[in-house]
């Protein structure tokens, strides 16, 4: 309790364990984004992220995204857990994955998983066509 107390406030852009991810860039229209959150684009690949650090996560979906646009893929799924055992920093490996790839060229726009898919602990995301 005591250690807690010491850290520093919480960022505000920081996630909840349970929230959605939804991001889309400005020429992507929302049903694009309804139909990716909905599961409607076939996911051609996936990559699970659980037990990496932040460091590890964002370099291997760095590498991860680089060779789905090399391949020539759309749409994939990341696998970031939900961050339950993360303590009070939040979901550590949620928060990796919204920032890098709201900066990540090659994303059109990304959203929470359907429940099927792993829910708020996975996203799908929608890759640009080479």
């Amino acid at each position: 309790m005591l250690r807690e107390s010491l850290l520093p406030p919480p960022d505000e852009a920081v996630l909840a364990t349970g929230d959605e991810l939804s991001f889309r860039r400005p020429h992507i229209t929302e049903g694009v984004l309804t139909k990716l959150r909905r599961g409607g684009y076939v996911v051609d690949g996936e990559i699970d992220l659980h037990g990496m650090t932040g460091a590890e996560a964002k370099d291997a979906l760095r590498k991860f995204i680089a060779e789905c646009i090399e391949q020539r893929l759309r749409c994939v799924r990341v696998v970031h857990g939900k961050g339950r055992r993360s303590g009070p920093r939040g979901p550590v490996l949620k928060n990796v994955v919204n920032h890098w790839l709201q900066r990540a060229d090659d994303v059109l726009a990304f959203g929470s998983a359907r429940a099927v898919d792993g829910g708020s602990g996975a996203i799908y995301v929608l890759l640009r066509s080479k």
